[in-house]
């Protein structure tokens, strides 16, 4: 039976984060069940690159929690100064990877437990993370085929080109979205 109570959102910088390792791996567990033969996406390389996230200036993790359990997160950090976001980036809009350092968060994931889905949970969290934020813009990397990619094109991200961060991960479309009222250029 899915429960009704209200999620109660809650924000954690890096040093709570390895208290928590344990209930982060569940909900990406079954967040991603059916993506967990690729390696990318496995329990032991979903953590590494969160490990190094952790390590990023501004890192941010909103926590989402029905009666205790934490159903849901949400996290990133502000691009460093050197950053390799743009490197390799294909069929780039003119001028979006032109930025001066400090000025673009990077929104890294989003996960929800399969059974608590499509109740809007995931726009709070992610309305949550980005509402606090000083930079101008967020990025962000999303498969193609994944039906979060329409949700956030509904939420104001635009694409912006397409890139492969890791030699094992999917070609992700990039996207862009538009903090505080900046203008992307």
């Amino acid at each position: 039976m899915k429960s009704t109570a209200e999620l109660h959102l809650q924000h954690h910088r890096a040093d709570a984060i390895p208290g928590m390792r344990d209930e982060l791996l569940a909900v990406h567990v079954d967040a991603n069940a059916e993506l967990l033969d690729q390696p990318f996406y496995s329990v032991q390389r979903f953590w590494e690159r969160f490990e190094g996230y952790l390590k990023q200036p501004g890192f941010d993790l909103v926590a989402g929690r029905v009666d205790g359990l934490l159903v849901g997160y949400t996290f990133g950090s502000a691009l460093p100064a050197d950053t390799q976001w743009w490197t390799g980036i294909q069929d780039a809009v003119p001028g979006i990877t032109v930025r001066p350092p400090g000025q673009t968060f990077a929104f890294r994931e989003i996960l929800v437990r399969k059974a608590y889905q499509r109740r809007g949970y995931a726009r709070r969290l992610h309305d949550e993370l980005l509402a606090s934020r000083t930079e101008d813009r967020a990025v962000l990397g999303v498969r193609p085929d994944n039906p979060a990619r329409l949700l956030y094109r509904r939420w104001g991200w635009i694409h912006v080109g397409y890139r492969q961060p890791f030699p094992d991960s999917p070609r992700f479309e990039s996207m862009v979205l538009e903090l505080k009222g900046a203008r992307l250029t």
